[in-house]
């Protein structure tokens, strides 16, 4: 695996521990909202960043994709 995938599957495992989801779920949220494409467009910036600030960026992603 290249570096890019590899933190992939590390933001998929850290999201699925911090917010105690299945790892089905996790991707099933992460394919609705393309949150893979955002952190592969956004990993020089984000790979350099830690585990909470990794999360809540992803929820803060996906919120802002949500329906009001």
């Amino acid at each position: 695996m290249d570096d890019k995938t590899d933190f992939i599957v590390y933001c998929i495992e850290e999201y699925r521990s911090a917010e105690k989801l299945s790892g089905k779920a996790v991707i099933e949220l992460f394919n609705s909202y393309h949150v893979i494409d955002y952190i592969r467009s956004y990993y020089e910036a984000l790979h350099t960043t830690g585990r909470q600030y990794i999360v809540n960026d992803i929820n803060l992603f996906i919120k802002a994709r949500q329906p009001v």
